[in-house]
């Protein structure tokens, strides 16, 4: 079912109409001029309805760019979280993990080989299959065995 003013394609949502133009300060103030030329000289619009008028301009505009600053800072939002996951499960690379397939509960373990981002997902590749980031319960170590002194050459 379908509710008129609600989808993006509805005609009467204005993402979709044909000749539209957003009005501006300039079309605010043009309008304003036209009702003053226009009035009824014997009964003039009050002063104080113009400040309304102008008021309410101001406001619109105001939330306007807020809500342009917002669009904008969680759209960064957006693209500093995914950063920050593959930046975190790149750091899982060679090293040996244990995971719980989601839908069999079954344990498994191995190495990671590379990550990439899946719909807005860490997805681990986890000797030649995919995993979710999510799904990664323990974290073993570097699966390098080269034996390692305490002055950190190797032996």
């Amino acid at each position: 079912m379908t509710i008129s003013g609600i989808s993006a394609a509805d005609p009467f949502s204005g993402s979709q109409a044909i000749g539209t133009q957003q009005l501006d300060k300039n079309a605010f103030m043009k309008l304003l001029v036209s009702q003053l030329q226009n009035q009824d000289p014997m009964s003039p619009v009050a002063n104080e309805d113009f400040v309304a008028q102008l008021a309410t301009f101001s406001s619109l505009e105001q939330l306007e760019g807020l809500n342009q600053n917002m669009i904008a800072s969680i759209a960064l939002n957006q693209s500093n979280a995914l950063l920050a996951q593959l930046t975190q499960s790149s750091a899982l690379i060679g090293k040996s993990v244990n995971w719980e397939d989601f839908d069999t509960g079954a344990k498994h373990s191995g190495t990671v080989e590379s990550v990439k981002i899946v719909d807005g997902l860490a997805v681990l590749h986890i000797d030649g299959e995919d995993v979710l980031l999510a799904a990664v319960t323990e974290i073993q170590g570097d699966t390098d065995t080269g034996d390692t002194g305490t002055d950190g050459k190797d032996e």
